[in-house]
C-alpha cells in the first residue's frame, strides 16, 4: 500500500534589506566611479586641443629665438649695420625677456590666461612680420629690426612664462610627461627653423629673407586661432590657496629649485652656444661640420631626451631619470673638455645635449607638485632663473676659456660645476622632502 506523501510546499524566498541596500550601494558606488571615470576621460580629450596649441606655442618661440640670428651676417653684409650694434641687439633682448618674465608673474592672472597667450602669439606674429616687411624699405633698418625684436621679446617671454603652467593644469594622467614633451617641441622647433631656414635661402637665395619671415608668421597665427578656441584651464588647482611672493620665498625648497633651474640654463647654453666654436677652433674640423656636429647634434639629442621622457614617461621614474641625467652630464662635459679624440669630444658634445634635456622641464614638474599653488608667479620667477642661467654659463665659460689664453677646453671643464651642483640640489630637496613626509607622519600618529 502507497501512502502518498504530501509535498512541503517552496519556502517563500525573503531579500535582507541590508543586503539588499549594500548591494544598490555598491552598485551606485560603481557607477559613480564610472560616471567620474568617463568625466575624467571627456575632460582630457576637451583639453587635447589646449595641449596641442602649446606646443605649437613653443615652436612659435623657437621660430621667433633662432630665426632672427640666422640673418646676423645678412644684415652686417646687406643693411651696413655692424657687429657692435647686433650684439647690442643680444642684450636687448635678454633684458626686454627679463622684464617680461617679471611683469608676466604679477599681471598675467589679473589680465587672464586666454587674453595673455593669445597677446603673446600677436606679438610674435608682428615681430615676424615687421621684420619682413620693414628694415629693407626705411632709411633706417637698424630701428626697424630693434622694433620687431622688442616685439619678439615680448611674445617671447609671455609664452616661456605660460604655456608651462597651462599644460601643468591640464587634465593629464602624467603631468611630468606632458610637460616634458612640451618642451621637446622647441628643440624640434629650433631644428625645423634652422633646417628649413638654411634651405629655403640656399635654393630661393638669401635676399628673400624677407619673404621667409613672413611665411614663418603663419606658426603663431595658427596659435592665436588654436588658443582663441581651446578651454583654458584653472593654473591653481581647485581648492588650493593661490601663493604670494611671501608664501613663495618662505619656503626653502623653492630656493633649492631656483639655483636649480639656474644651473640647468647654465649647464644647458654653456654647451650649446660654444658646441660650435669649440669644435671648429678647439678640435680644428671645417665649420660645416662643427655646426652639424656641435649645435644641430646637440639640439637633436636634446630633443630626443624630452621627448623620450615625454612618451614612456609614465614607465621611467622622474627622480631617478634626473640623478642619471646629472650623473651623464659631468661625463659628457668631462669628456669633451679632456678628451684628445676629436670624434669623441664632439660626441661628448652632442651628449650634453641628452643629459640636460631633462633637467629644465623636471625641475618644472617637480616644483609644480612640491608647490600646487604657485602658479604664474612660481613659473616666471623659476624662468628668470633659467635664463639668468642661460646668459651667465655661457659668459662663465668664455670668461674662463679667455683667461686660460683663448682655451675653449678649460671654460667647458667649469660645465661640470653647474651640473655637480644641480645634482647636490636635488639630492637636498630628496632630504628635504623625505623629513617633510616623516614629520607629517609623526604627528598624524600622535
Amino acid at each position: 500500500m502507497f501512502v502518498r506523501r504530501r509535498l512541503n510546499p517552496p519556502l517563500p524566498t525573503y531579500i535582507n534589506d541590508d543586503g539588499k541596500k549594500g548591494q544598490d550601494q555598491s552598485h551606485n558606488a560603481t557607477k559613480q566611479h564610472q560616471q567620474r571615470r568617463q568625466k575624467q576621460a571627456n575632460q582630457r580629450k576637451a583639453y587635447d586641443r589646449t595641449l596641442i596649441a602649446s606646443f605649437n606655442g613653443y615652436i612659435t618661440q623657437a621660430v621667433v629665438n633662432n630665426f632672427m640670428p640666422l640673418l646676423f651676417v645678412t644684415f652686417a653684409a646687406t643693411l651696413k649695420i655692424d657687429m657692435v650694434r647686433i650684439s647690442n641687439l643680444i642684450t636687448i633682448n635678454f633684458v626686454t625677456q627679463l622684464v617680461v618674465d617679471a611683469l608676466a608673474g604679477k599681471y598675467v592672472d589679473r589680465v587672464g590666461y586666454k587674453r595673455c597667450i593669445i597677446a603673446a602669439h600677436v606679438f610674435a606674429a608682428i615681430d615676424l612680420v615687421t621684420l619682413g616687411l620693414v628694415p629693407t624699405h626705411v632709411s633706417d633698418p637698424y630701428a626697424a629690426i630693434l622694433v620687431s625684436l622688442v616685439f619678439y621679446a615680448f611674445g617671447g617671454g609671455l609664452i616661456e612664462v605660460m604655456v608651462s603652467p597651462i599644460v601643468e593644469a591640464c587634465p593629464t594622467k602624467h603631468k611630468a610627461k606632458a610637460m616634458s614633451l612640451l618642451h621637446s617641441f622647441y628643440c624640434w622647433g629650433q631644428l625645423a627653423t634652422v633646417i628649413i631656414s638654411t634651405l629655403f635661402l640656399w635654393f630661393f637665395g638669401i635676399n628673400n629673407w624677407p619673404t621667409l619671415s613672413c611665411i614663418w608668421a603663419i606658426v603663431p597665427v595658427i596659435g592665436i586661432v588654436m588658443f582663441a578656441t581651446a578651454p583654458m584651464p584653472d593654473i591653481v588647482p581647485e581648492g588650493i590657496t593661490a601663493m604670494t611672493a611671501r608664501d613663495l620665498l618662505g619656503r626653502p625648497v623653492s630656493y633649492l629649485f631656483f639655483i636649480m633651474m639656474l644651473c640647468a640654463g647654465a649647464a644647458e647654453q654653456g654647451m650649446s652656444q660654444w658646441a660650435s666654436a669649440f669644435a671648429e677652433s678647439g678640435l680644428g674640423v671645417q665649420k660645416v661640420i662643427g655646426d652639424l656636429a656641435g649645435p644641430a647634434d646637440f639640439a637633436l639629442m636634446m630633443a630626443l631626451s624630452r621627448t623620450i621622457y615625454g612618451i614612456w614617461g609614465n614607465k621611467i621614474n622622474l627622480d631617478a631619470f634626473m640623478t642619471g641625467s646629472c650623473i651623464l652630464c659631468v661625463v659628457v662635459y668631462l669628456l669633451a673638455a679632456l678628451s684628445p679624440s676629436p670624434v669623441l669630444a664632439l660626441a661628448g658634445c652632442a651628449l650634453t645635449g641628452f643629459s640636460v634635456g631633462i633637467m629644465w622641464p623636471g625641475t618644472f614638474s617637480l616644483a609644480a607638485a612640491e608647490m600646487p599653488g604657485g602658479g604664474t608667479l612660481m613659473f616666471a620667477v623659476f624662468a628668470i632663473a633659467g635664463d639668468l642661467g642661460c646668459a651667465g654659463g655661457p659668459t662663465l665659460v668664455g670668461m674662463v676659456s679667455a683667461a686660460h689664453g683663448n682655451n675653449l677646453k678649460s671654460g667647458l671643464l667649469l660645465g661640470t660645476v653647474f651640473a655637480v651642483i644641480l645634482l647636490v640640489c636635488f639630492f637636498l630637496m630628496r632630504k628635504m622632502k623625505s623629513q617633510d613626509v616623516t614629520t607629517q607622519s609623526a604627528a598624524t600618529l600622535s
